[in-house]
């Protein structure tokens, strides 16, 4: 049993608390947890809790729920299974593991959402959502990557709510359709989306980490066709790939067959583009008689690209700088934490465990964190929210920055 945090308590009263439990007893993992958030929260009222679970607990799922009202009384109570789990600075890759992150929140207005896809009329359907408002609100989503069309989630919500953040992660543990678990307080699911709307008094900021760095020249699409890119200012998209194959020394070349993606510039009228500008998408195939490339996403002629390259150190190097720019860019310290990984990183990526998780606690400090690995992740890049792969997502919580 670990307890990776003591609440964080500010005078202005936000607090989160985390405990971790590696016992497979899904009742006696539960029941210490319970514990040792009332021990660092003591009789505060909990206002959001979120719980995340390894597979080997999914056939427990509403135990786990059950137990967790009963004892924490959260007003708003989240869980899902995940490939893996991450607590404090800790990913539980393949071991049972079981996590909570507990917040208390005054003046902080929480609206449950639950999301569920009719497979005959193809129809999503959002009832008790919010109306649309003027204020900014994030949006803390779980959704089942084999019962929801999280594009077309996005696409809605971005029509719906314009000034709204969408965070999270595909769930995971299971291997088809109905073995994944979600819950939104006393209801237990296995499909659609779980999430929360947060709006009020508390600074809710974002970290995508695409994990790439920007290879070879920019170039501008002067042909393309939905996914298809056949010229890239003015010359054959393949020849431009080949270019940058032949710039490589051998060991990056050898890399880059594997990991190299194309990153579309998503806000045109900036200056220069930087980490944080770019939207990667994968590199899924090649026309020799054509002459073009295609990539995972829509493309269209105009837009700014620029070949990408990931590996291990462009990952840890994207990661760090984004959580140092973050930090030096707000004044309120960060107080509690959630990190949704791609089950593609870890220790398969980086050859070494709880790199991002050890990654989150040396930027933003020993602040209690709890997260998942997921099947995909949810963040804002540009100001616009994407599904992404091989990504760390991070949402960082604060008391609102004070301005002078």
């Amino acid at each position: 049993m670990t307890t990776h945090s003591t609440g964080t308590t500010t005078p202005a009263t936000l607090q989160f608390a985390t405990a971790l439990s590696r016992k497979t007893d899904t009742e006696a993992a539960t029941r210490d947890l319970a514990d040792a958030i009332a021990m660092q929260l003591g009789a505060t009222p909990i206002d959001l809790a979120f719980v995340f679970f390894s597979a080997h607990h999914t056939a427990n799922a509403s135990k786990i729920s059950a137990m967790l009202q009963r004892e924490l009384q959260a007003k708003v109570c989240l869980g899902c299974s995940g490939e893996g789990v991450i607590a404090g600075s800790e990913e539980i890759e393949t071991a049972a593991a079981l996590t909570v992150l507990a917040a208390c929140l005054p003046d902080v207005r929480l609206t449950p959402l639950q999301l569920s896809v009719s497979q005959l009329q193809d129809q999503i359907r959002m009832p008790g959502w919010p109306e649309p408002g003027p204020e900014d609100s994030t949006f803390l989503l779980f959704a089942d990557p084999f019962s929801t069309p999280m594009q077309e989630v996005l696409s809605l919500m971005t029509d719906r709510y314009p000034n709204g953040k969408v965070v999270g992660g595909l769930v995971g543990g299971g291997q088809e359709s109905g073995e994944n678990r979600l819950f939104l307080n006393d209801q237990v699911f296995d499909g659609g989306v779980v999430g929360v709307q947060l709006t009020g008094a508390i600074a809710v900021r974002t970290v995508t980490s695409q994990g790439c760095r920007p290879i070879g020249e920019r170039f501008v699409v002067t042909r393309a066709e939905q996914n298809l890119i056949y010229e890239l200012g003015g010359v054959s998209a393949l020849k431009r790939l080949q270019d940058v194959f032949e710039s490589m020394g051998g060991q990056q070349r050898r890399n880059a067959h594997r990991a190299l993606h194309l990153g579309i510039v998503i806000d045109e009228h900036r200056s220069h583009f930087e980490r944080g500008d770019f939207l990667v998408r994968n590199l899924i195939g090649a026309d020799q008689q054509a002459g073009a490339v295609a990539i995972g996403d829509v493309v269209q002629e105009g837009q700014t690209v620029q070949f990408h390259l990931r590996d291990a150190k462009s990952a840890s190097d994207d990661l760090h700088v984004l959580l140092a720019a973050d930090r030096t860019r707000h004044n309120s310290p960060p107080l509690g934490a959630l990190l949704f990984s791609c089950c593609g990183r870890g220790e398969g990526l980086f050859d070494q465990p709880h790199h991002d998780s050890a990654a989150v606690q040396q930027r933003l400090g020993p602040i209690p964190t709890a997260g998942f690995f997921a099947q995909g992740e949810l963040g804002p890049v540009g100001g616009r929210n994407f599904l992404h792969g091989y990504t760390a997502s991070v949402v960082i919580f604060s008391e609102p920055d004070s301005r002078a």
